[in-house]
């Protein structure tokens, strides 16, 4: 075990923990590719990733813990956000992507996994996610002389409601009230 800055032994990166997590998240992606959720259980999980369900509780507590990890690191961005060349234009790119995959059902499975686990889950990693995307779309545009609105103000009068009207309206949000929210926040 490697030991932090207070001396304590703590998992090693790339060590055991990390192979045991890799093996409990693969184990989870295929019981969800299968499809039956009542199959999608504890024991299942620690039979199919060849661990037991001590270690899954012991690491995770419970099955929503564990299918938020999943989903978080099903939800961490693999790229930049694209250069379109403006701010505008790098803002539309980005929301129009970010809720056509947020919108799909793998998306809304996601998101749903990732609000159950509650307040100690992993929801303030995905607003983290969020927030590094529009802060590098909002560094590209100082860069090229724009004025980026904040994050925070993004956040909460883009993002927020179309993500509230995704999780708890029949209608899920569209194209055009991606571009008015994000051109009320330009103007």
């Amino acid at each position: 075990m490697a030991k932090d800055s207070s001396g304590h032994a703590g998992p090693r990166p790339g060590g055991r923990s990390a192979r045991v997590q890799a093996a409990v998240h693969q184990a989870v992606r295929a019981l969800q590719a299968e499809g039956d959720e009542a199959e999608l259980t504890v024991p299942a999980v620690a039979t199919r990733a060849g661990v037991t369900p001590s270690t899954i509780y012991r690491r995770w507590g419970s099955l929503a813990q564990l299918l938020s990890d999943v989903a978080v690191e099903n939800l961490r961005p693999e790229t930049d956000p694209e250069d379109t060349g403006s701010l505008a234009g790098d803002l539309r790119q980005w929301l129009e992507q970010y809720i056509e995959e947020i919108c799909s059902e793998p998306g809304r499975a996601m998101l749903r996994d990732v609000l159950a686990a509650g307040a100690t889950g992993n929801a303030p990693q995905c607003r983290a996610f969020t927030a590094q995307q529009l802060e590098t779309i909002g560094a590209r545009a100082r860069a090229r002389g724009e004025t980026p609105p904040p994050v925070d103000l993004v956040l909460d009068r883009v993002i927020a409601p179309l993500v509230y009207r995704l999780l708890f309206t029949p209608v899920p949000p569209t194209t055009e009230d991606c571009r008015r929210l994000l051109d009320e926040v330009l103007a």
